[in-house]
């Protein structure tokens, strides 16, 4: 006869915060208009901004016969495009960011979502809050970008729900296609800010197609009220007791 026992569990309301259920064809969709948005700044990084040859280098040419030379004037390049300063990437930058808004007290007024003039200091850009964060999942370790979720979550509540910030995690492989986008080496998450110019289409298929996050035990917190522990009786099969050796 089988035998079984009764095991009593805790269950906690701290659960991990799911990721958005994204279809492919829209996570397909977003990547395209994503890059497309993206690729004048990779352009202008390829065209105008020089890549590094590393301090030694520099330095061991500063001390050459040739540094005395005059060097050809090289012309200026052209003003960086507007969208970078609506634009923030990596890991690091994005959570600082996040963690300020969950800070925020008063909901974001749709009327300061105009794209500012062109010569808006960034520090004022900066103040912005986040209308998508993209995150390349696949191809890493669920350490590095586990987080979003639960921090996009608290940000949105600084914003109305209409325009609460949303998550776009990526699960095919995309690292290649977002680096050629934006022209640097490594990118595995990008924000953009409000009223970033040229980004309205992306933001609203993003919100057409992406719900907000919700965290339920967080709702319960908040109410403030008294909520009995549950303790869960679980029946368990026992294996067979094994025999005693003479």
């Amino acid at each position: 006869m089988e035998r079984k026992r009764i095991v009593h569990t805790l269950d906690t309301p701290y659960s991990a915060v799911e990721w958005p259920q994204i279809r492919q064809e829209d996570q397909d969709a977003i990547l395209e208009l994503l890059c497309h948005l993206l690729a004048p700044l990779g352009a202008h990084r390829r065209s105008f901004i020089p890549a590094s040859k590393g301090k030694r280098r520099r330095a061991k040419k500063a001390g050459g016969p040739e540094s005395s030379s005059a060097e050809a004037p090289v012309p200026a390049a052209p003003p960086v495009p507007e969208l970078a300063a609506y634009v923030d990437v990596g890991l690091s930058k994005i959570s600082r960011t996040l963690q300020v808004m969950s800070g925020k007290d008063e909901l974001v007024s749709s009327s300061e979502n105009a794209a500012p003039k062109r010569e808006e200091a960034r520090a004022g850009v900066e103040t912005r809050s986040y209308t998508v964060v993209f995150v390349a999942r696949s191809g890493q370790s669920s350490a590095f970008h586990c987080h979003f979720p639960q921090m996009v979550a608290l940000a949105a509540g600084s914003q109305s729900p209409d325009q609460a910030v949303r998550l776009v995690g990526f699960s095919k492989a995309c690292e290649e296609r977002l680096t050629a986008a934006l022209g640097i080496p490594r990118v595995s998450s990008i924000a953009l800010r409000e009223g970033a110019p040229q980004a309205k289409g992306l933001v609203e298929f993003v919100r057409e197609h992406v719900a907000p996050i919700e965290i339920a035990w967080l709702k319960e917190a908040r109410s403030a009220r008294f909520l009995e522990t549950r303790i869960d009786a679980v029946p368990t099969k026992v294996g067979a007791k094994k025999p005693r050796l003479s």
